[in-house]
Parts: C-alpha cells; structure tokens; sequence
C-alpha cells in the first residue's frame, strides 16, 4: 500500500523573482507595441517574438529564462497584468465616494457646522426665551388663579392667559411676553388692599371738569382721588388714561363721575374746606379693581 504523498504547494507557485520578470516582459513588449501588436497577432511567429525578447535583454546583459518569456508573452494576451477597471455597481460607486472623502467631507462638514450654528442661533434666539416664556407663563397663571377671590378677577386672569398661549403658538414673543407682564401686575394687584380716597388738603384739586374736543358743549366731571393702605401708606397703582389710551404708575388720578357726584363732592369741600365723605370705595385682597361706592364709569386720567 503506497503512502500518501504531501504535496508542496508553495513549489507549485513560480518565485516571486520570475513573477516580477514576466510583468517586466509585459512591459517592454507594451513600450514596443508595435512588435508585440504584429508578432501575437500570427501564432506561428511567437516563437521568433520569444528570440526577440531573448535578444532584447541579452543586449541589456540580463539572461532571462525562456520559461519566463514565455509566461510574460503570455500574460500579455491575456491581459493578466492589465488594469481592468471595476464594474458600475453600488459597490464601487460607496468605494469611490470613501476614496475621495477628503474631499466631499470638508464641504459636507462645512455644511454641518453652518446647520448646526443655525439650529444654536434659531434655539437662543427663539426656542429657549420662549421656553422661558411658557414656563414663566403658566407659573404666575397659576399663582394669580390662586389669589383669585372673585370671578371677574378669575375671568381676566384666564383671559391674559390664553391670549399669551395663542402669541406662542403663533411665534409672536412680544404679545407673549406683554401678556406674561399683565398677569404679573395682576398678581401684584390681587395682593393689595387699600381705601379708595378723595383727595382732600391744601393745594391739591379735589376735582374738575373737561370739555372735550369732539363736543365742545359736553363736561366731562372728574373727583381726584388716591389708594390708602391699612397701614396708611399710599400706593402707586397702574392707571389707564382714557383720554390718550396709555398706562402710567401713579399716586394720584382723576375718577370719571356724573355732575350730580361732582357737585355733591364739591358742596361737602366748600363748606368747611374738608371732605368728610371721602371714601369713594375700597379694594380687598383678591379683587383686581375696587368696589367703588360713588357713582363713576371707571374711567380715568392721569394728568390735567
């Protein structure tokens, strides 16, 4: 029984030193393209290419085996040594866009960087003072509803509200933030408590009249009046001026009434210089505007 024979297969693969004799074959036969062109196209001529090529480096002093002619020859029909581009496919097309990411990947990169300052520019400027704005909105909402203690007060409160959340959700901070500043003035106010006052000393109008521009033949009366608190400080209060539709902080304004209420004020002053019936009305804690005791429209001005 014969023993299996190992096979080497390393001896079966040509030394590297002849693998890179042929390709040198295959390139001096391509430097000379036109013998190599007419020689391969007759095959009965190869044999005289071979002596050719054999000359070919004997004149360059380098002895090169048959053999490895030979191979070179025919390598070159084959086309074994010739680059063969890759086929179109997805594949190569993903290859190629690595290859040449260097390239794409500072524009792409670039792109990146301006899309991410716009996102950082469009968060602080819009998104995160928003945010802010929402929270804060629904904070002093929430504490304002609490101080509540009537249901006119509660109906503005809930007003101011929703006309903040609509102004966020159509992107107007402006109306936003102004509706965030009438709930916080509210929530001031529902805190306060104080007398309705007429003001009553030396030097100071009690009242007066105004005749206004779109009919001359019209008084407007005003009583002039201001807010105490219990402990007898007076306050500084947001008032609305009718007359040129703004609000002022002031310590003193003017109380639209009938003539029957300004004549009657104006009696009780001229009798003895004094007012003893001075209280027009009164503010609780809870309330947004007072309980007023005199006749008036609620109408006011802040200056004359």
């Amino acid at each position: 029984m014969s023993e299996p024979v190992a096979i080497d297969r390393a001896a079966t693969k040509p030394p590297l030193d002849e693998v890179m004799l042929a390709m040198d074959v295959v390139d001096t036969l391509r430097r000379r393209e036109r013998l190599a062109t007419s020689e391969l196209d007759d095959l009965g001529r190869e044999e005289d290419l071979v002596a050719r090529l054999r000359k070919i480096y004997a004149d360059q002093g380098l002895e090169v085996p048959d053999r490895v002619i030979e191979q070179g020859v025919a390598a070159l029909k084959e086309e074994r040594f010739t680059y063969q581009p890759p086929p179109d496919t997805l594949g190569t097309r993903l290859a190629l866009l690595y290859i040449r990411r260097g390239t794409w990947g500072k524009w792409l990169g670039g792109i990146i960087a301006v899309g991410v300052l716009a996102v950082g520019v469009g968060y602080a400027l819009w998104v995160a003072p928003a945010a802010s704005i929402a929270k804060d909105l629904a904070r002093v909402h929430t504490q304002a509803l609490a101080a509540a203690k009537t249901d006119q007060a509660r109906d503005a409160i809930e007003r101011t509200f929703n006309a903040g959340e609509a102004a966020l959700r159509t992107g107007d901070k402006g109306r936003a933030k102004a509706a965030l500043g009438q709930l916080q003035s509210d929530l001031a106010i529902l805190a306060q408590e104080y007398v309705v006052r007429i003001v009553s000393r030396p030097g100071v109008q009690s009242g007066l009249f105004r005749v206004p521009n779109v009919n001359t033949g019209a008084r407007n009366y005003y009583v002039i009046v201001e807010a105490v608190d219990p402990a007898g400080r007076v306050l500084r209060l947001p008032i609305a001026n009718e007359e040129t539709r703004q609000t002022s902080s002031v310590d003193i304004w003017g109380l639209r009434v009938d003539q029957p209420t300004y004549e009657a004020v104006k009696r009780d002053k001229q009798d003895d210089g004094i007012i003893e019936r001075d209280r027009f009305g009164y503010k609780p804690r809870g309330a947004l505007v007072p309980h007023y005791e005199m006749t008036t429209t609620g109408g006011a001005i802040t200056k004359w």
